[in-house]
């Protein structure tokens, strides 16, 4: 599946829901559906920061995809990531840099978060797409 039609996929899927209660289930669904991370992970140095509660991010590169894992210590805020974690997770570092997670805003999802999970959801993107550059250098710098 391209990462076009993972956008596509939870625009649909969002849009089956209906209303923002029904939503806030789902996707705090997702977050439990989201696989632990091992506590040794639970470092300061995986924190992202601009988050309000806490949200540890961790990579792995694997036939040059990176593979996201992600916990949290806030229900929504761990389905967020889960989100993120699904839409980004599998995908190369070019792909993952060229892609903005549109789906955020045309399923009004930024309308309904509070300020301080808006800022958290972008500094989860940030951070993910910090670790794409930093792979994509890793990479370019193995090749020549």
């Amino acid at each position: 599946m391209t990462i076009q039609e993972k956008q596509d996929r939870i625009i649909r899927q969002f849009e089956l829901l209906g209303d923002w209660t029904e939503r806030y289930k789902y996707i705090i669904k997702m977050g439990q559906k989201l696989d632990p991370i091992d506590e040794k992970h639970k470092i300061d140095e995986n924190l992202v920061r601009g988050c309000q509660s806490q949200v540890w991010l961790i990579t792995e590169l694997q036939d040059h995809k990176i593979i996201f894992k992600a916990d949290s210590d806030a229900a929504i805020t761990k389905g967020l990531v889960a989100l993120m974690v699904n839409f980004y997770s599998g995908e190369t570092p070019d792909t993952i840099l060229q892609t903005n997670p549109e789906f955020i805003q045309k399923i009004g999802m930024q309308e309904h978060l509070s300020p301080t999970r808006s800022n958290g959801l972008a500094s989860m993107v940030k951070q993910m797409k910090i670790y794409a550059m930093a792979y994509k250098s890793k990479m370019d710098q193995a090749v020549t």
